[in-house]
């Protein structure tokens, strides 16, 4: 998949993203190999930068891969709820933290556990190998947070469940939100395309959303949930 940004900018980027863990290197370095997609280190720090900063202790993936993002917001809810143990009294506190890891392939769901439990979050992620919308809608909410990353043309059929679990002031995480660029191509009308520009307009034109793309690697919008 072809980076939006320059080569040299992209690894500039990366570049100024804190020394991951031996294990997330090991992650990154198997995805070259497998040729796999991840979002990488430059958004997996922005995913992680983003729920430290709504302190966000329930998140829910729509589709993990072998757990590569999960690590980054795993990382942080367990960090979030550690902080608030520290500052807010016991009787006020509403439980620990999670993070729902969602695929649809048992082997990848089986490497995210290894590699989850070796960066020790393991304990506050939830697995299921199931299809993801079906699954978010089925699992009890609201979220803080929830990061979309299924199959494009389907993005705009998640919004309404995503909508129904996500709580006001929570984030929703979007990627690939320039699709290699394509969105910008009038010819190309694909449903995974189609998709993708379905969705971005209608985060960016309901009144319910605040949202902004950020051009890391393929694109990612942030979008705030108002009400």
């Amino acid at each position: 998949m072809p980076d939006i940004l320059a080569p040299e900018i992209a690894s500039y980027i990366d570049s100024l993203v804190p020394e991951r863990p031996p294990e997330l290197r090991k992650m990154e370095e198997w995805a070259r190999e497998h040729n796999f997609p991840i979002i990488g280190p430059s958004c997996g720090h922005l995913c992680y930068e983003v729920t430290r900063m709504i302190g966000a202790r329930r998140v829910f993936e729509l589709g993990s891969g072998y757990g590569y993002s999960t690590a980054f917001f795993a990382r942080a809810v367990k960090e979030n709820v550690s902080r608030q143990a520290r500052d807010i009294p016991s009787s006020s506190r509403d439980g620990g933290g999670t993070v729902h890891h969602v695929v649809w392939d048992e082997e990848l769901s089986t490497r995210a556990r290894g590699h989850l439990a070796a960066l020790g979050v393991g304990d506050v992620v939830t697995y299921h190998v199931a299809e993801a919308v079906s699954t978010l809608q089925e699992t009890d909410g609201p979220f803080d947070l929830i990061f979309n990353d299924i199959e494009k043309k389907d993005y705009p059929a998640a919004l309404p469940v995503i909508e129904a679990k996500l709580r006001p002031g929570g984030v929703l995480i979007v990627d690939n939100m320039l699709w290699h660029g394509s969105v910008v191509d009038a010819n190309d009308r694909s449903p995974d395309t189609e998709g993708v520009r379905a969705l971005t307009r209608a985060l960016t034109h309901s009144p319910r959303w605040m949202s902004s793309i950020v051009p890391l690697r393929d694109g990612m919008i942030i979008a705030l949930r108002i009400s």
